[in-house]
């Protein structure tokens, strides 16, 4: 049997595997020195071309580091307490500071801006690298510091802007982890031809605040109007702690409205926790539109404040204004709204009360307050002269903008004419352009007014609405109606009514003008005076009462009006008045296009006490100029004086235009039946004048 050769003496393997590992281990470590001896020594400044050119081909505009690059080392430990500390906080982080960096304008964006034609310019930016998150393809700072920024954004005409980058559909190989974010002195700009927006920034470091790091001051111009105001905020922007409040306050001037804010922003990444105490102040609600996207209506001056919220997220974001309190006019309002973004549209939710409504602050809702309130609220004064029913355009073309769900109540309603008008509520639903007022409902002296509108504004005709309304009244008693009159508390009639109108149109004008429908009335066991008229605010039916009975209490056992609306003419189906002196027959028409009225009245004496009734009445002319006569020609009662009642308070416009109903069975009824069976005739070649 053959043995094994010997083993050298001091050559085994085991020496030998020894030897290769050592010298392994001293070549890493030669090489770790010497690019360690390399990153210390080496001139970065040599490398900015290289860094320019990648950096310029990545964001696809120039990209220049013109100043000095260094490159140093952190050890986190340094900075740290002992007790936090690990072994990887011992080893060296770089530390890039960077003086003097540009980034140029995208092609087709060569306007002047900040530094020269820059799109954005610093005066130095500074970071340190964790190096043990590029093994995990993160590139991880935690802090990254700019000084003296100057930021220009734009956005053309076109819609081109330049703060959008180049994006690669496929997923991005490496992760940006920003912990922090610290600026000092700097300007940022913002032009956008599209929303007519210039503002410009300048920001600035503010000493010994506990709360706030930077302060800013905004001028420029929206839509034409001065933009001023300024604001405080953090002067570091933690975006890894999500849990730690970044301080926000800001008092804004745009045109006519000013917005303070002031609060905390706990989740930046993701807005998540957006909570501020908001005030607005303003000409109109409506004017808020251009700057939220949210549409609200016309409204007087207006003040609020309330607990704003917000959460952002990928697929819709959520608006949440609650608690609000405030002023509309000479009204209060308070509630909680709600406005969640969406597709195809976002939609606002939520409820609105007030404890006193002056009803005169519902005039902008339809454009039926004067020019120089329309002025005051920032539209034009299209009213005519001389003309009543408003003509100002509803902004059809932005309720397919929004959807909203809102309730809206008030406990009680003033108007100039003291009336017992309470407790107004109604559902406003605006869906796909459509808006519907189902109900809008009055509590009023004893009963109650109960309407249904809709509003089709989703037409292809330009501020096209297709309107239909319902109306009806009931139980409303005249007593209770007019209670400061001493002579109505033994009056016990009421006033019912009924109307049904349809209409094509842009404003309340043209929506009346070319109404189509009826309007009856019924009132029974009445009084009627100059004085009630002159409460009412009636004062066609006070010229008219005037010329019949003089200036005193008469008894109206009853009144039946009945009326067939055909493009805006409004013609008498059914007139009859009946009083303790006189039964009262009228005919004629009211044309709702043109305001012109066109009604004679013809009494018949009960006995021979009435000297002034031996002759027909006739009204004709204007709603605003109407004019009143003993046997001359055509003109108009005005329906009892509802229409004058509804353009006096044209938010309810149909309001009063609809007293009607069937009423008990009295001698008023008799003669409405007696009516209907011998309808009155309209007076020759009046059915079809316009």
């Amino acid at each position: 049997m053959s043995q094994a050769a010997p083993v050298p003496s001091g050559r085994t393997p085991l020496a030998r595997r020894t030897k290769i590992i050592l010298a392994i281990l001293a070549v890493l470590v030669a090489v770790a020195a010497i690019a360690l001896a390399i990153l210390l020594t080496y001139d970065w400044n040599k490398a900015r071309p290289w860094l320019n050119a990648k950096a310029s081909e990545a964001i696809d505009r120039p990209f220049v580091i013109a100043g000095d690059l260094k490159l140093s080392w952190e050890k986190p430990a340094t900075l740290m307490a002992g007790r936090d500390r690990t072994w990887r906080d011992l080893v060296p982080w770089p530390h890039l500071v960077a003086n003097d960096v540009h980034v140029g304008q995208p092609a087709g964006m060569d306007a002047p801006g900040a530094g020269a034609g820059d799109m954005a310019s610093v005066k130095q930016f500074s970071f340190s690298l964790n190096p043990f998150a590029l093994l995990h393809k993160t590139i991880a700072i935690p802090v990254l510091r700019f000084d003296a920024p100057a930021v220009d954004l734009r956005r053309t005409r076109d819609g081109k802007n330049n703060w959008t980058f180049h994006q690669e559909d496929k997923p991005a190989r490496w992760k940006l982890d920003l912990e922090r974010v610290i600026f000092t002195k700097g300007v940022v700009k913002f032009n956008d031809q599209v929303e007519k927006i210039d503002l410009t920034a300048d920001v600035d470091t503010v000493n010994a605040d506990p709360a706030y790091g930077i302060s800013w001051k905004l001028r420029g111009t929206y839509n034409g109007g001065p933009v001023t105001g300024g604001g405080k905020a953090g002067a570091v922007l933690s975006l890894k702690q999500q849990t730690t409040p970044y301080p926000v306050q800001a008092d804004l001037r745009v045109g006519k409205t000013h917005i303070e804010v002031e609060g905390t922003l706990t989740k930046p990444t993701k807005l998540a926790a957006l909570d501020l105490r908001l005030k607005l102040s303003g000409a109109s609600m409506a004017r808020l539109y251009t700057l939220t996207g949210v549409l609200l209506p016309e409204t007087p001056a207006f003040r609020t404040e309330g607990r704003l919220t917000g959460e952002l997220g990928e697929a819709s974001s959520l608006w949440v204004y609650d608690k609000f309190t405030g002023k509309v006019g000479s009204s209060d309002i308070a509630g909680h709204l709600a406005y969640r973004t969406g597709k195809p549209r976002g939609k606002l939710s939520g409820s609105v009360s007030s404890k006193l409504l002056q009803f005169a602050d519902l005039g902008p809702l339809v454009g039926a307050d004067s020019n120089a309130s329309k002025e005051a609220r920032g539209v034009d004064a299209v009213q005519p002269a001389g003309k009543v029913l408003p003509v100002e355009s509803f902004r059809t073309e932005r309720w397919t903008a929004i959807d909203a769900d809102v309730r809206y109540a008030a406990e009680r309603i003033v108007r100039e004419k003291q009336l017992p008008i309470s407790k107004l509520n109604t559902h406003l639903i605006l869906k796909d352009g459509v808006l519907n007022l189902a109900p809008l409902n009055f509590e009023m002296a004893g009963g109650n007014m109960t309407s249904t509108i809709k509003l089709d504004g989703s037409g292809k005709g330009k501020q096209a609405i297709k309107a239909t309304a319902k109306v009806s009244a009931r139980h409303i008693r005249i007593k209770e109606l007019f209670p400061s009159i001493q002579e109505m508390k033994a009056t016990v009639g009421q006033i019912n009514g009924d109307a049904q109108l349809s209409a094509t149109g842009n404003s309340v004008a043209s929506l009346l003008g070319a109404s189509n429908g009826e309007i009856k009335a019924l009132i029974d066991e009445g009084t009627v005076s100059k004085m009630l008229l002159e409460q009412m605010g009636l004062n066609i039916g006070n010229i008219v009462l005037t010329k019949l009975f003089g200036d005193k209490q008469v008894k109206l056992n009853c009144m039946a009006t009945d009326f067939q609306v055909t493009k805006g003419l409004m013609q008498t189906r059914t007139f009859v008045v009946d009083t303790d002196e006189a039964v009262i027959t009228a005919d004629g028409t009211i044309n709702l296009a043109n305001e012109q009225m066109d009604l004679t009245l013809n009494p018949k004496t009960k006995g021979l006490r009435i000297f002034s009734l031996r002759s027909p009445l006739h009204v004709r002319g204007s709603f605003s100029k109407p004019d009143v006569s003993v046997d001359k020609g055509v003109l108009a009662l005005k329906a009892g004086g509802a229409v004058a009642l509804g353009l006096a308070a044209p938010a309810a416009a149909l309001l009063p235009l609809v007293n009607t109903g069937p009423g008990k069975d009295s001698g008023c009824a008799r003669l409405l039946a007696e009516a209907r069976e011998k309808p009155v005739a309209p007076p020759p070649g009046k059915t079809s004048r316009r």
